[in-house]
């Protein structure tokens, strides 16, 4: 519901700036009427604290439409999600998990769309406090170390003492991206400085020879051999890619942008069989890959990106079939125990409101904000390396 709501608002939009109907009823309508099943939902359903399945997610959709597509509350309001994240993270343990998608990541990113409201500042304040606590220092720089008991069962053969995750997603790059953006909210700034320096060394040290195919793994482990990673927002080069460029901007670092261009470069010049890309979604699929080439192309200029993009929306159109799944698009996602199968999937990360958002991006002129959830949207530049472009 909350990917749908921020579909049918982009949509509206869209709809506004240009003028162009795309959708027969009324998008801003419908794009309410979901986020309000979705905050019903809060209150009827009991939920996690995951960013994307649980009630955080519909506090970030709920604050990131205000101003939007409805009058936005007073800065000065506190927010009931606000005061249940506090109280969560006043548990030394909770939540388990420091990364994007369920742990602390997450529920930074949160709070980042409530700023300026004083009870978000306070959840980011306490974000990055408990990374910094549940960080590792090393020779290398600074890492977060996932054990065991927070791995899903198909890892744990290979992994079974625990690993590094590198990704967007679940690991060290959506971390980076994350404390980028506080230190350009100001908000524990000081601190989250401190964690980024270190937190982007280890993770360019963990750059593996180029001859491989690919540039970082998806995890790391001293005692374990890395395997190829595949194109992909979630996992391997283009997230990484794309956070460190987040970062990169938000505290004015032009040596991380020119590494983050350089690694997307690499990437670009994947082809379609090396990718193992096999839907497409917008977490592991062909639309997440061409979104995020599109916007690094934007952001740098470069016209190799542009042209990756291009090719990776012609693939996602490629990947629809009339009268099959939701709107002609199905997902290849993995469950807990790591079977994958095809799916008829609507909602955001691996579904059919993400595929949209990211083809409406492709062709609109509205700035596709939205992609903040993903840690993918680079502030203005405030690097010499920043170039106007377009696809």
């Amino acid at each position: 519901m909350r990917g749908h709501a921020l579909f049918f608002a982009y949509l509206a939009l869209h709809q506004a700036r240009t003028g162009e109907a795309l959708f027969p009823g009324d998008p801003a309508e419908t794009a309410l009427e979901h986020l309000d099943w979705a905050t019903d939902a809060v209150a009827a359903v009991p939920m996690t604290e995951s960013l994307f399945s649980g009630f955080p997610g519909v506090s970030w959709v709920t604050d990131h439409l205000a101003g939007r597509l409805f009058e936005s509350a007073s800065d000065e309001s506190d927010s009931a999600a606000d005061e249940a994240l506090l109280v969560l993270l006043a548990d030394p343990v909770k939540p388990r998990e420091y990364d994007l998608i369920n742990g602390l990541a997450g529920l930074g990113v949160c709070a980042l769309e409530g700023l300026p409201r004083p009870t978000a500042a306070a959840v980011l304040e306490r974000v990055v406090e408990k990374l910094a606590e549940r960080s590792e220092r090393t020779g290398e720089g600074i890492a977060w170390f996932s054990p065991p008991e927070v791995l899903p069962t198909f890892q744990l053969p290979a992994y079974p003492r625990g690993l590094y995750n590198l990704g967007a997603s679940h690991g060290a790059a959506g971390v980076i991206a994350l404390l980028g953006a506080a230190c350009r909210a100001g908000v524990a700034a000081v601190t989250a400085r401190r964690l980024l320096d270190g937190a982007v060394a280890w993770l360019l040290a963990r750059r593996e020879d180029p001859a491989r195919g690919y540039l970082f793994p998806h995890f790391y482990h001293p005692d374990t051999a890395s395997r190829r990673s595949r194109l992909a927002w979630c996992y391997g080069d283009l997230g990484i890619a794309a956070t460190l460029l987040m970062a990169a901007r938000a505290v004015g670092e032009t040596a991380w942008e020119r590494e983050a261009s350089a690694i997307a470069l690499h990437a670009a010049a994947r082809t379609l069989e090396t990718s193992e890309v096999r839907d497409p979604c917008l977490c592991h699929g062909a639309a997440g890959v061409g979104h995020l080439f599109h916007r690094m192309a934007v952001a740098t200029g470069e016209p190799m990106l542009g042209a990756a993009a291009r090719t990776w929306f012609q693939r996602t159109l490629e990947f629809r079939q009339p009268d099959v799944g939701v709107a002609g698009f199905r997902s290849w996602s993995s469950d807990m125990a790591g079977v994958s199968d095809w799916r008829d999937d609507p909602g955001l990360l691996e579904g059919a409101a993400g595929v949209g958002l990211a083809l409406l991006a492709a062709i609109s002129p509205v700035d596709p904000e939205w992609d903040r959830l993903l840690l993918a949207a680079t502030p203005p530049g405030v690097s010499p390396l920043s170039k106007a472009a377009t696809l």
